[in-house]
């Protein structure tokens, strides 16, 4: 089967008696609709336009998703886009599978035309994920990695799909026959069960049977997950009554529960469970404890999202969170899974290659990455879906589910053997920008980050907290550069195994403000120095001195544009002219150690001396006042003579 149709039939399975019922006033199409064939639906809402019956826009909807799910995606993008133009009944699923449709039928302009008009009503992040894929396959020829996939030998020609790792085994789920269990009648094929086959040395598995270490079923039970950690498979199974019967809800509707059993000893329980909810593809985190799944939650923000709840021991201790639009999209989210810090999942959100594609998002303090498409080692335009890898050997060993051209049969679970992780390469580094006084972050500042030729790659602005994440596609070097108004730059290269390491840790980048080094003294702009003197009647640069110069310099270095005005002024103590000469040559000796340390003439304008001539209070010549009051007179001013036009 199709994974989109896979995915509906998880959603909910309907009692035909109740649709039945439901549906005994309602059109024929409608029933074929609701009871997932759409097939028929096609059929017969083709027939009631033939005889000239008008159909509601809601059964025009369902037309078109039914065009949809037997893959006539022309049909469905027009009926799609006309619905879209002229009423507002499409959910963001339906706003997906339109874009889906045009997609596959190559109307390329009338995709960006439709996404251009949406464009205020679509988040922040999918714009972002869209983008930022795209970038990905264009570049993509630069750094895919190249390895060859094999079909399962244990495959059959039913659906075979989420492979499990358990110890030397495989766990998978099947829609193959079995003598003891119903045909499930939507898929054709029998009930879901889970099965299990030996893993030889290269990762193939030549046969299968039913696992017997879950608890049996007469109904669908899919989707292992075994959590070596706490001796717990994780599944899903039909939500059952007290007699073993499936068990609906008001609307007639069975959905899936993720049940939780101990291994070897028989325990079985219910994790979450709704009957107006379906739960699957359950995966436990091990280091954080918490539990993923997709579900199809009616706020979700499309078809599945997915989802996790925080647990003690496997036990559920939270509500379900949702990941967030940077993961989940109008479209449908399933099969997460996690491996050295990367999530990996599935989406047949628009842009991918196929209808439903693997992802990788590198998760780093709890917050996601923009999701990369695998590429086409391992997408194609098929349904991909149902990732896992697992150290193994000297390399990896991985299996995914696919429904692409050349396999047994509706799904079939693929394997690979690979000495790195497989998909796109990206660069990404997250940190913070602090100012360099460490009163924190700073807020609203440009990360950019440009290759090795100079063109921009991407630029964000932080967050309240200075906080900031980029992420581009693979590169020979990049350069990252902080920059905020009145603040100095910062800049930092790297490449080679520098890039490698540089994703390994968080990135802080420090910047001074401008106005923290600058103060207003005597009418005019100077740079904040602590006071410093001469000794008497020289003009050398002493240690104390160079250590309040050292701060100029580092104020033009992380401001280049400064230009400035060294000014010294003396007491009225000894002759005007000599006092003259004397301010003259310390302020000549302070332009001489600051371009000696790197500063520039063209940062240093002016040197004067004023001697006595602007004495800050009453002790002129005659007057006589303690040597504390004289000092006040002496002193040395770093005057910033561009201040107001500094950053314009």
């Amino acid at each position: 089967m199709q994974l989109k149709q896979c995915i509906l039939l998880f959603i909910g399975v309907f009692s035909v008696v109740n649709i039945a019922t439901a549906q005994k006033n309602a059109a024929k199409a409608d029933g074929y609709f609701f009871s997932y064939d759409y097939g028929k639906a096609v059929t017969a809402y083709e027939q009631h336009l033939a005889e000239g019956i008008d159909l509601t826009p809601k059964q025009r909807l369902n037309l078109a998703d039914s065009y949809y799910n037997t893959d006539a995606y022309e049909k469905a993008g027009d009926l799609y886009v006309d619905l879209f133009t002229n009423d507002s009944i499409m959910n963001n699923l339906q706003f997906n599978r339109m874009l889906q449709s045009l997609t596959h039928s190559s109307q390329e302009n009338a995709l960006d035309s439709l996404i251009v008009k949406k464009m205020g009503n679509l988040s922040t992040e999918l714009i972002e994920n869209a983008e930022f894929n795209a970038k990905m396959f264009k570049n993509g020829d630069q750094n895919e990695l190249t390895f060859n996939v094999f079909n399962l030998e244990a495959n059959t020609p039913q659906s075979d799909f989420s492979a499990a790792f358990y110890n030397d085994q495989l766990l998978f789920t099947s829609g193959r026959p079995s003598e003891k269990r119903e045909d499930y009648a939507p898929a054709g094929e029998a009930y879901l069960n889970i099965y299990s086959g030996e893993v030889d040395e290269f990762g193939q598995v030549k046969s299968a049977a039913t696992f017997k270490g879950i608890k049996s079923s007469d109904y669908h039970k899919a989707t292992p997950f075994f959590a070596e950690e706490l001796g717990s498979f994780f599944f899903i199974l039909s939500n059952t009554d007290e007699d073993g019967n499936l068990a609906y809800n008001n609307e007639g509707k069975n959905s899936l529960a993720i049940g939780q059993q101990k291994k070897g000893e028989g325990g079985f329980w219910y994790l979450l469970k709704d009957l107006s909810t379906s739960f699957y593809y359950p995966f436990y985190d091990k280091e954080s404890e918490k539990l993923y799944f997709a579900a199809n939650f009616e706020n979700g923000y499309g078809g599945t999202d997915i989802y996790f709840v925080y647990t003690n021991k496997g036990q559920v201790m939270s509500a379900p969170i949702n990941l967030g639009p940077r993961i989940n999209s109008p479209g449908n989210e399933i099969a997460p899974y996690i491996f050295e810090n990367s999530l990996y999942f599935s989406s047949d959100i628009f842009y991918g290659i196929g209808g439903m594609d693997i992802y990788k998002s590198n998760i780093r303090d709890d917050k996601y990455s923009i999701p990369v498409n695998l590429g086409p080692q391992v997408n194609s335009e098929a349904d991909d879906f149902g990732f896992i890898i697992k150290n193994y050997k000297e390399g990896l060993l991985g299996y995914f589910a696919s429904n692409r051209a050349g396999g047994k049969g509706k799904d079939d679970i693929y394997g690979f053997l690979v000495d790195e992780k497989p998909g796109f390469q990206t660069f990404s580094v997250k940190g913070k920008v602090v100012k360099l006084d460490g009163l924190g972050g700073v807020e609203g500042a440009d990360v950019a980050i440009y290759n090795s030729a100079g063109e921009l790659l991407q630029s964000v602005k932080t967050d309240a907290n200075g906080n900031y994440s980029v992420e581009v596609p693979w590169q020979e070097g990049v350069r990252l550069f902080a920059s905020k108004n009145r603040f100095s730059t910062f800049s930092i290269a790297y490449e080679g195994e520098e890039m490698k390491l540089a994703q390994n840790n968080n990135l802080n980048m420090g910047l001074a403000c401008y106005d923290d080094l600058v103060e207003k003294k005597e009418g005019q702009t100077v740079l904040k120095l602590k006071k410093f003197y001469f000794p008497k009647g020289q003009s050398q640069i002493t240690e104390n001195i160079a250590t309040e110069l050292d701060k100029v310099v580092d104020a033009v270095r992380r401001f280049p544009k400064i230009e400035l005005r060294i000014e010294t002024h003396t007491d009225s103590r000894g002759g005007g002219s000599t006092n003259f000469r004397l301010t003259q040559q310390r302020s000549d000796n302070i332009k001489k150690y600051l371009l000696q340390n790197g500063v520039k003439e063209s940062n240093v304008l002016y040197t004067i001396g004023y001697g006595e001539t602007k004495l800050l209070n009453a002790c002129k010549n005659g007057v006589y006042c303690i040597d504390l009051l004289h000092k006040e007179n002496q002193r040395s001013l770093i005057v910033v003579l561009n201040d107001n036009i500094l950053f314009e």
